[in-house]
């Protein structure tokens, strides 16, 4: 089909619930993807973060085809191979304990916060469920994760939402203390504030808040749902911190472009969502679990080093450009924020820069860039070259 057969068919019979740009992706080598006519375009964006190792990978795509002849998927009420392995991995990779596999972002929260409040219901009793977010927090898109997420714009049309979140001021130990109470069970936080804007906390105010919920006994909660498998520089955000959080969520990049999601619970947090009181069909598939290993087979520590490398490389490129729209760049490893100066539109920058051939995102005030962790130098020289012939 062609590029316009194809969006006239998007129109007609999937729901108008994505701003889409005017661009049909059909197929992608690396960190480059290509239309039905053969038009390239550099990609910064990776499907939100999502194909950490790009397009056509080898490996991936074997491990999923040998996987989906093998078994494609049973129920949780049996056990198979390859999430096994995916979780013993994870837990040795980041000292957490144990692994529920789910499906997307939202869901990996839901079961986040509804452990915390178990563990504090088991304890405690009633009256220990509210859990502190962050102002300018992104959480997921169902009713409970849109009310845990920290924008009032996020609080519209759904009512009623789910209750019991209070949002303290980023970097502020003085708000989040002025938020505390009896009713506490849990902080939750991004380490790397995403949709808000890719904006980095104060490591010295993540370590005051793990300190000041294990005197309190809430538990500590991080949404690594964009920031986890290898984006920032590290497997998980949160291991440049520091800390060592009772429960990580995850999803995006962790099976390369399938989707799957989870959470990594600790020692203390393992036994609190016995049999019932959780589950999911689709979670653990063995096709995603299968693509999920290759994801980790490749995010080795050089590897990593690499990423940090290729961030440096991309944000340093970008500041030398000097280009009017744009301020100072910030992140961690390919979370890339850059700043969009006063009397620009960062959608009309968007448009402009896809129309050119480069694939961004916004986020926040600014721009968000978030490659593929294997884009190669060549590709990033060809995303700058387009930036400065665009915008310069």
């Amino acid at each position: 089909m062609t590029s316009q057969e194809i969006k006239a068919l998007t129109g007609q019979y999937i729901m108008h619930t994505y701003g889409r740009f005017p661009v049909v992706i059909d197929h992608g080598e690396g960190a480059t993807l290509y239309d039905p006519e053969g038009r390239a375009y550099i990609d910064f964006t990776s499907g939100i973060g999502v194909t950490d190792l790009g397009y056509g990978c080898q490996p991936w795509v074997d491990a999923i085809a040998a996987q989906a002849k093998k078994l494609g998927h049973v129920s949780n009420l049996f056990y198979t191979e390859p999430p096994a392995r995916l979780a013993e991995i994870l837990c040795r990779r980041t000292g957490e304990s144990c692994v529920f596999f789910a499906n997307g972002g939202g869901e990996a929260n839901e079961g986040m916060i509804k452990l915390a409040r178990k563990y504090s219901f088991d304890k405690y009793g009633r009256g220990r469920s509210t859990i502190i977010t962050l102002k300018n927090s992104f959480h997921g898109r169902t009713i409970t994760t849109l009310m845990a997420t920290g924008q009032e714009v996020f609080h519209n049309y759904f009512f009623p939402f789910t209750e019991g979140f209070r949002y303290a001021d980023a970097n502020s130990m003085e708000s989040l203390h002025a938020q505390s109470g009896d009713d506490v069970c849990a902080v939750m936080l991004e380490v790397v504030q995403g949709e808000g804007g890719v904006l980095p906390l104060d490591k010295a105010y993540v370590q005051a808040v793990a300190k000041l919920c294990e005197e309190k006994d809430w538990l500590l909660l991080v949404d690594e749902v964009q920031t986890g498998v290898g984006r920032t520089g590290s497997l998980f955000a949160f291991q440049q911190y520091g800390i060592l959080p009772d429960v990580v969520s995850f999803a995006k990049g962790i099976a390369g472009g399938l989707p799957m999601s989870g959470i990594l619970a600790s020692e203390k947090c393992r036994d609190v969502l016995g049999p019932g009181t959780h589950a999911t069909t689709f979670g653990a598939n063995p096709v995603c679990a299968a693509a999920g290993l290759v994801v980790q087979q490749t995010l080795t520590d050089a590897f990593l080093e690499e990423v940090k490398a290729k961030g440096q490389y991309l944000r340093r490129g970008i500041e030398a450009l000097d280009l009017p729209c744009f301020g100072k760049t910030r992140g961690m490893g390919l979370m890339i924020g850059i700043e969009v100066t006063e009397g620009w539109q960062k959608g009309e920058i968007a448009a402009k820069l896809i129309e050119n051939g480069l694939l961004v995102l916004t986020a926040g005030p600014g721009m968000r860039l978030l490659p593929p962790l294997v884009i190669t130098k060549e590709e990033m020289d060809q995303g700058l070259a387009i930036l400065k012939k665009t915008l310069a």
